[in-house]
């Protein structure tokens, strides 16, 4: 009887290992020296948006001052972020991203 009630406290432990890993947002901020057509390349290129949702989000980026552009799991959002940084460095445009859990 006893190693019935541990495979199964196993079974449970093993199940809330299994749980599904945080999401993070990863944040998109306005300035006043990247283009807005490099932003919408980096909307498409990275964050895979067509060409009329990369837009109107680069709209709401500039009119608001940042915004969501995607939701992953960690290490997906800081490669990301890290692509972009690329991008922005070679472009020499000081374009900012931050990661926030979710």
């Amino acid at each position: 009887m006893p190693t019935r009630v541990k495979t199964a406290t196993r079974v449970r432990e093993r199940v809330k290992e299994d749980d599904p890993l945080p999401l993070y947002k990863v944040i998109m901020h306005n300035d006043e020296v990247t283009t807005m057509d490099f932003v919408v390349e980096v909307l498409r290129t990275v964050f895979f948006r067509d060409k009329d949702t990369a837009e109107a989000l680069m709209m709401q980026i500039h009119n608001e001052g940042s915004g969501v552009v995607g939701v992953y799991d960690y290490d997906i959002a800081l490669s990301k972020v890290f692509k972009v940084k690329q991008m922005a460095d070679e472009q020499h445009f000081p374009l900012k991203l931050t990661v926030e859990k979710v």
